[in-house]
């Protein structure tokens, strides 16, 4: 006798990071916010920890997963999931002076908790890349980010980034000289910032 399953529903991985991500900046003010505090860190910090925390309670996948994933430490993955969101948003409101917690992990870990609650994005994501456009020098990351919309990963050569990524510049150096210069495969949008932050330097 044959027995059915239900089929296994795919999780959005991208989608549901990208969208903790908007949050996160929306609970940090806004786009032009994140670009006042001038700390290009922040972006791709913050959208590692969107995929870690989405990882983590979609795909329930193991800190050591994660890193790999991702492509960073498993320690730093351990301090994005241990991070208070409490007392992180207590930080960005300037009601404490010193925190220990991965600042980006628990804006991510909010940001998420506040979605799964049902709050809506209060800064739509085309909202939000209108304000970045409008802006004099936004943040190489968030453009890189914008136009990757939909790339699926991992990436496998220089050319499928090429043309999307065409006009961008990472710290004063043309991204297309930047995309010769990094390891393929490329397995997510967190690991292509960090690859061509390292390649930049």
């Amino acid at each position: 006798m044959k027995v059915l399953t239900a089929p296994v529903e795919e999780v959005p991985v991208d989608e549901l990071a990208f969208k903790v991500f908007i949050k996160a900046i929306e609970l940090l003010g806004g786009p032009r916010k994140l670009i006042e505090y001038r700390n290009l860190t922040w972006v791709p910090s913050l959208m590692a920890a969107s995929y870690a925390v989405i990882l983590r309670d979609k795909k329930m996948k193991t800190t050591e997963e994660i890193a790999e994933f991702i492509g960073i430490s498993t320690q730093t993955v351990k301090k994005i999931l241990s991070a208070d969101p409490e007392a992180v948003m207590r930080k960005v409101k300037g009601e404490l002076e010193e925190l220990d917690d991965h600042v980006a992990g628990g804006l991510a870990k909010e940001a998420w908790r506040r979605l799964k609650a049902g709050e809506d994005l209060q800064i739509t994501i085309d909202s939000s890349r209108a304000v970045l456009e409008a802006v004099e020098s936004p943040p190489w990351a968030v453009l890189v980010l914008k136009r990757i919309k939909g790339l699926d990963f991992p990436v496998e050569s220089a050319e499928i980034l090429r043309e999307r990524l065409r006009g961008i510049e990472v710290d004063g150096k043309n991204v297309s000289e930047l995309l010769d210069k990094i390891s393929y495969p490329v397995r997510s949008p967190a690991e292509l910032l960090k690859k061509l932050k390292e390649a930049s330097t």
